[in-house]
């Protein structure tokens, strides 16, 4: 059901690169990109991408809005996490069996989006 989701940036080009780094152990895709926004895709399904917002407002991450995106097995969850804490990231939840069968971390980009990145069985 979901096409694509965006979130906030009042620095894209930094965005650009925490995420380039982030999805490259994923082999993702830069799906569209102009002056306000950058998105990536497997090349099937959603997209997510970071934007600037449309009013030209400040950018501010939602409290209680979370992206969660989906990985194909816990060592990916892991070391999505792991390269997101290196980049600068900040921990909401290492990664970690949550409850059976859900495996997930979660951390917030450089912006404060909160993401999580997970797996199931």
């Amino acid at each position: 059901m979901i096409g694509y989701t965006t979130v906030g940036t009042n620095d894209l080009p930094r965005a650009v690169a925490f995420y380039e780094k982030v999805f490259a152990p994923l082999g993702v895709k830069r799906a569209f990109e102009n002056e306000r926004v950058v998105s990536w895709t497997t090349g099937s399904g959603p997209s997510f991408g970071v934007i600037k917002p449309y009013d030209g407002k400040t950018a501010t991450a939602g409290n209680g809005t979370m992206i969660a995106l989906a990985m194909d097995k816990p060592a990916t969850v892991d070391a999505l996490y792991q390269k997101a804490i290196e980049l600068g990231g900040r921990d909401e939840g290492p990664p970690g069996e949550r409850f059976k069968g859900f495996y997930a971390a979660y951390f917030r980009d450089l912006d404060g989006n909160k993401l999580a990145v997970f797996c199931m069985g």
